[in-house]
């Protein structure tokens, strides 16, 4: 029996974590059958403790038994040296051995900035259901949760544990997996996601930075954590115009804005100002979404308890004086789904699509995950001889 068919059927197995197939990554050690027909099959994994350990085995196993039939499969599980951990960075650096940031002016990767003015208006929520949406139809999406005050990603999309020992309930968010000096981001609904919420102890705990932290800190998000090759990445910022805002612009200065809102003047008025600095900045606002835009009845009619127009109001306001309209994306209304969501962790888009917000956030994501990847204005590395 062929150990090359046992190592074609590997290149079906993918790491959960990096997602590539584990012969791609230099994960399949020695590979031998014996005269009784029993194939014994070396993986190397990336660290120790992986937590990803049981499912690559477990994907390792069936695999084999494609090859050689039931109970035929010994898997010898050992850890990668030092020297093939590093071998491994550098590849998944594209052979570059000193940390990069991949997502520049040149990266085929569309980033978008979603930014609010002020707090509570669902800019979080948004983001999620945005980014699950767009994966949901074949795309590679990251998640950064910029918001470091306030992190909330890590719950709304489910990637939350108990904390150890914790008898009150207590929960933390999932803690990424290093290989050395790179971060492995956690997956959740197809989705690659890296959270301040990650590196603390649990949900409630605070973060109380100053600018120099928080700028390192969003830079190493975007040089130390591995995405791979995404199509489309997104950036849950905090609200308002501070320290994060100003780093992302200078980070990521050809990143596009979406601005998130509510219908009250109050909160279009602070809405705009965030757009305002995305744009002093050099970032390009791409649109505006109207959050908690009306609660339907059961008559049909529709309650305005947040007040009506800002989401069009901001839209207006920031397309004066520029070369191309503002659009308002969308108007997504007041959802018991959406909040719940929320709370579980299972994102309003997946568990409920025909929801009226489900198909508001829908139609943005069919926008966003149509525009796809585009090479105008970008070095394709080509010189003429």
């Amino acid at each position: 029996m062929s150990t090359e068919a046992i190592r074609t059927a590997l290149e079906n197995v993918i790491d959960p974590e990096i997602r590539r197939p584990i012969t791609e990554l230099d994960m399949v050690g020695a590979i031998s059958v014996d005269a009784t027909g029993v194939a014994n099959v070396g993986i190397k994994l990336t660290i120790v403790g992986c937590p990803a350990a049981d499912r690559i085995e477990r994907d390792v196993r069936s695999a084999v038994e494609t090859v050689v039939g039931a109970g035929n499969a010994r898997i010898e599980i050992s850890i990668m040296s030092v020297a093939e951990r590093k071998a491994l960075t550098v590849k998944l650096r594209g052979g570059a051995t000193a940390r990069t940031m991949p997502f520049t002016r040149d990266s085929l990767t569309r980033v978008y900035a979603v930014t609010s003015g002020k707090g509570g208006v669902g800019k979080s929520t948004i983001t999620a259901n945005l980014a699950v949406a767009i994966a949901a139809k074949g795309l590679r999406v990251g998640v950064v949760d910029a918001d470091v005050y306030g992190f909330s990603i890590p719950g709304i999309l489910g990637l939350v544990e108990p904390v150890p020992g914790a008898t009150d309930g207590a929960v933390r968010a999932v803690k990424p997996t290093r290989v050395d000096e790179m971060i492995l981001p956690p997956v959740a609904h197809d989705v690659k996601v890296i959270s301040i919420g990650m590196f603390v102890e649990d949900s409630s705990a605070a973060v109380a930075w100053r600018g120099p932290m928080l700028h390192r800190t969003i830079q190493q998000f975007l040089t130390d954590v591995y995405f791979g090759d995404l199509d489309l990445l997104l950036l849950d910022l905090p609200p308002g115009t501070g320290d994060v805002a100003i780093s992302i612009g200078q980070l990521l200065p050809h990143a596009e804005v979406i601005v998130v809102t509510t219908p009250q003047p109050a909160a279009a008025d602070v809405a705009e100002r965030s757009g305002i600095v995305a744009r002093q900045t050099g970032q390009r606002i791409y649109g505006v979404i109207e959050n908690m835009a009306g609660l339907t009845q059961a008559d049909g009619s529709v309650l305005d308890l947040f007040g009506a127009g800002g989401g069009a109001e901001v839209a207006r306001r920031l397309s004066a004086g520029q070369d191309s309209e503002v659009p308002l994306l969308a108007r997504v209304p007041l959802s018991l789904s959406l909040r719940s969501g929320g709370d579980s962790g299972t994102p309003v888009v997946l568990s409920h699509p025909d929801d009226p917000a489900s198909r508001a956030i829908l139609e943005v994501a069919e926008t966003l995950a149509r525009r796809g990847r585009e090479l105008s204005g970008r070095s394709l590395g080509l010189f003429p001889r």
